[in-house]
């Protein structure tokens, strides 16, 4: 798993990569950015044998999200700067 964030001049992107083994059928990220929609940033398989999405956001946000996997299985990044009770919490 991997959270990988990306300066650019007005907003950051932050791109959520998850292998593509770590959970059968598809997988969103849903957080602050997309007020907690499922569906809404689903991770794509890549080529490399991952599944991703990237999201941008202006400079300084806290997210806070988790992965919502099929069959309702919410599930957190161990890359993230904070897990608590409430998911995972990145800082851009």
């Amino acid at each position: 798993m991997a959270i990988r964030i990306q300066q650019n001049p007005k907003t950051t992107t932050v791109k959520f990569v998850l292998p593509d083994d770590v959970h059968e059928g598809a997988v969103s990220a849903v957080g602050t950015f997309n007020d907690w929609q499922p569906g809404v940033h689903r991770l794509v398989k890549r080529s490399n044998g991952t599944r991703s999405v990237s999201v941008a956001v202006p400079h300084g946000t806290e997210i806070r999200f988790r992965y919502l996997g099929e069959g309702g299985v919410w599930f957190d990044d161990p890359d993230a700067h904070v897990i608590d009770h409430a998911g995972s919490v990145v800082h851009t």
